[in-house]
């Protein structure tokens, strides 16, 4: 039986190219040579099959040969049993005038991270280096293992990443439902040659787009300290909200809560709702307001960010004032009105 590609990728058969994507970019992280030096051949295998399967899987067409004849039909052999291990011919064992011959893993990888630079590895502790170096990597450690070693200064993926340093943004309500721009100046520390520390300031422009939430973050690479020893440090920014006069974010649903007294209650009232965006939203209601009485408002909510046009509801609940004392005529009012 051929290799199960998904399996190997770790994804359902349903799964989309994103999906592939992924799953192949965090398993490289742990079977890639160069990230795994004490893996040895398995390390080196493993990353093989990674490579072969989601070249082929990335592949419409190979998926496609792939799903119907599996990895027997997609290099053009005859499935196990056959009567023969030549046979190209259409039909049960497999495709004809089609041979699928898996890339060398290192190039494929390579040509990967130049084409999706947004699943670039440079988050990791360690980034992986060039395919130039690969090579020059795996030999020099097999090389200076069998000889004496000489001391030299750290190259680049050796050194670790720093964690991010964290700053909080706050925002508005408003800023964050339509979005803002902010200019903030932070300072980071730097290491001079002659291994002085300097302190420098820079200006970053922020960009925080409309339906972003509180807990969102905003990251700038190699913004942070850039000291001796290690990588550049990242620079978070985390966002915050300030509270709202009015409104209450609550997932995609903003909710204003209303008191009204009771004969606006029982006689029907009319309210004006500044929105976030600065519109003037009058509501009407004529219904009796009863103990959890709301009204909802479709799309008139939180923007969303995956569905551009998209909102969610705005939730007006209501709380009735109850009066504290009725006059003898107003007790008398009434029940001569409400019947009792």
């Amino acid at each position: 039986m051929g290799m199960d590609y998904y399996n190997i990728l770790k994804v359902n058969r349903n799964a989309t190219l994103e999906d592939l994507k992924k799953s192949y970019r965090r398993l490289a992280r742990t079977w890639h040579p160069d990230k795994n030096p004490t893996g040895g051949a398995e390390a080196e295998a493993k990353f093989k099959q990674l490579t072969e399967a989601y070249e082929a899987l990335s592949d419409p067409e190979k998926r496609a040969i792939y799903d119907q004849y599996g990895e027997e039909g997609l290099k053009g052999m005859p499935p196990p049993g056959s009567q023969s291990r030549t046979s190209t011919a259409a039909g049960p064992s497999g495709p004809s005038n089609f041979r699928y011959n898996p890339s060398d893993a290192d190039e494929f990888f390579s040509d990967f991270k130049a084409s999706n630079k947004h699943y670039s590895f440079s988050r990791d502790r360690t980034g992986f280096q060039p395919r130039t170096h690969w090579t020059s990597a795996r030999n020099s450690r097999k090389e200076t293992s069998s000889g004496p070693q000489k001391e030299s200064g750290a190259s680049t993926s050796q050194l670790e990443k720093p964690m991010p340093v964290e700053k909080t943004l706050l925002c508005t309500l408003e800023e964050l439902y339509n979005g803002t721009k902010r200019r903030m100046k932070i300072t980071r520390n730097v290491a001079k040659p002659d291994g002085k520390i300097e302190v420098e300031t820079e200006v970053l422009a922020v960009d925080v787009l409309p339906g972003w939430k509180k807990g969102t973050k905003i990251t700038f690479h190699d913004k942070g300290d850039k000291l001796h020893g290690q990588l550049p440090q990242d620079l978070t920014f985390v966002l915050d909200v300030k509270p709202h006069d009015v409104y209450i974010l609550e997932g995609n649903n903003l909710l204003v809560k209303q008191v009204i007294p009771l004969v606006d209650a029982l006689a029907g009232t009319a309210i004006n709702l500044k929105t976030l965006d600065g519109r003037d939203l009058p509501v009407r209601v004529e219904e009796v307001v009863r103990p959890g009485f709301e009204v909802v408002l479709e799309n008139e909510g939180w923007p969303i960010r995956k569905e551009p046009g998209k909102k969610g509801n705005l939730v007006i609940k209501f709380e009735v004032i109850f009066p504290t004392r009725l006059t003898s005529s107003q007790r008398t009012a009434i029940r001569r009105i409400m019947g009792g």
